[in-house]
């Protein structure tokens, strides 16, 4: 991993090519509780588009940035102001399905959540401000919805409830990712502190 740099004589890529961002993923029940409920809305829906890999179901919570390479600085900020922070473990549930707007025959099919996605909201606001002092990224303009994306369909699903899918989240996740290539790689982990109190 370095800073990239323009070399006298030599063109830079005209795109990035490598993705950081942090998110939190689902344990195994979770997901093998959303491929049942994926191949159901399939085959309910006539959706043709493959089911995201179990491997790549995540909940985003702070998209770092694109880069040509992954910036070792960003990378030492990061890791320092993420790690120094102490956050407590919460439930996260969905309870409802929906697709998002996006370009035709790609429509983002998602679990979305009411009550049950207040948590991760008010964590995903506390770790925008602290990456921002950090001078990682900027706060985000956009207000945060908290989702997990199924697949990308060739039709629209109408927003309606399902059974629920629960998990504890106990840690988040730095991921990279190589842009159009669908590969992740998990760069760092930091776990949540566990109320033993709790339960």
């Amino acid at each position: 991993m370095q800073d990239q740099a323009m070399l006298e004589g030599f063109d830079a890529p005209s795109a990035p090519t490598d993705r950081l961002f942090l998110a939190l993923l689902p344990d195994l029940s979770a997901v093998k509780r959303v491929a049942t409920l994926t191949q159901q809305l399939r085959d309910e829906h006539g959706l043709k588009a493959k089911p995201i890999s179990p491997e790549r179901l995540h909940v985003t919570l702070h998209h770092v940035g694109d880069y040509l390479g992954i910036p070792t600085s960003t990378m030492s900020a990061l890791r320092d102001a993420v790690g120094s922070w102490s956050s407590p473990s919460f439930v996260l549930t969905f309870d409802r399905v929906s697709s998002f707007s996006g370009k035709p025959g790609k429509l983002p099919l998602v679990l979305l959540g009411g009550e049950g996605v207040a948590e991760v909201t008010a964590f995903q606001s506390q770790l925008d401000q602290i990456l921002a002092r950090a001078g990682v990224s900027k706060t985000s303009k956009s207000s945060y919805t908290p989702h997990l994306t199924l697949l990308y369909g060739d039709r629209r699903v109408d927003e309606r409830p399902i059974e629920p899918i629960t998990w504890p989240v106990q840690d988040f996740v730095l991921v990279h990712s190589l842009i159009g290539q669908g590969q992740y790689t998990i760069l760092g982990r930091w776990p949540l502190v566990v109320d033993r109190l709790k339960g």
